[in-house]
């Protein structure tokens, strides 16, 4: 009987671990116009939105729960209806919040050092990428699970097609700051038409998940 226990034992304890390191399967996109959260430039046939995945079940899309470390994260959309393309290589994000914090958007190896826990130093500048990292074993195999889903979950469109959408989400640090939903605003600059000149910068009001939902 003994045994058997630990045989229930072994296999809820490996359900739990395949459940918790699933698989990231991001979001699909709609049309930047159907979000709460948006700005549109009919002249220039572009829009913009952004969904906060701050509480369940929406965050329940990642294995980490970002905001229990400090982290928010930001679903931006950005829609093309033009004729030509649009870059996003030089585009800059800022959250203000109601309070005026600015906070800019995080880099993926900023978030993983964040929730990985990784301390960086002159001496050890918290190596991402192609780990290793300290401590081995399963502490190691979580860390590449959570970088993994990073660089899964980022923004990382350069541009943006014709009659097209990309999307992806945007990190910020939110560590101390208090109601940083609420009333906040996400800037969005340095979006490119297909000739180099830069768009009108987008000014996204940020709906909280509870208020409305697309």
């Amino acid at each position: 009987m003994p045994g058997f226990a630990f045989l229930l034992l072994l296999l809820a304890t490996t359900s739990i671990a395949a459940w918790a390191f699933r698989d990231f399967v991001a979001p699909k996109p709609a049309n930047a116009n159907t979000y709460p959260s948006k700005d549109d430039h009919p002249n220039e046939k572009v829009a913009a939105a952004v969904d906060v995945y701050n509480m369940a079940p929406k965050d329940d899309i990642f294995s980490t729960h970002y905001v229990d470390e400090g982290i928010l994260p930001v679903l931006l959309i950005i829609t093309n209806g033009s004729d030509q393309p649009i870059s996003l290589a030089k585009m800059h994000a800022q959250l203000v919040t109601a309070s005026r914090s600015k906070l800019d958007g995080l880099e993926v190896d900023d978030v993983f050092r964040r929730v990985a826990h990784i301390k960086a130093s002159s001496t050890n500048p918290g190596r991402v990428g192609p780990l290793p990292i300290p401590g081995g074993g399963a502490k190691n195999k979580k860390a590449q699970q959570q970088y993994q889903e990073l660089q899964k979950a980022g923004f990382s469109a350069r541009a943006v097609e014709p009659h097209s959408t990309q999307s992806g989400f945007l990190f910020f640090d939110i560590e101390g700051i208090k109601s940083p939903v609420a009333g906040a605003r996400i800037y969005l600059t340095g979006i490119r038409d297909n000739t180099g000149n830069e768009l009108m910068y987008f000014e996204i009001p940020v709906i909280p998940p509870n208020a409305a939902s697309p």
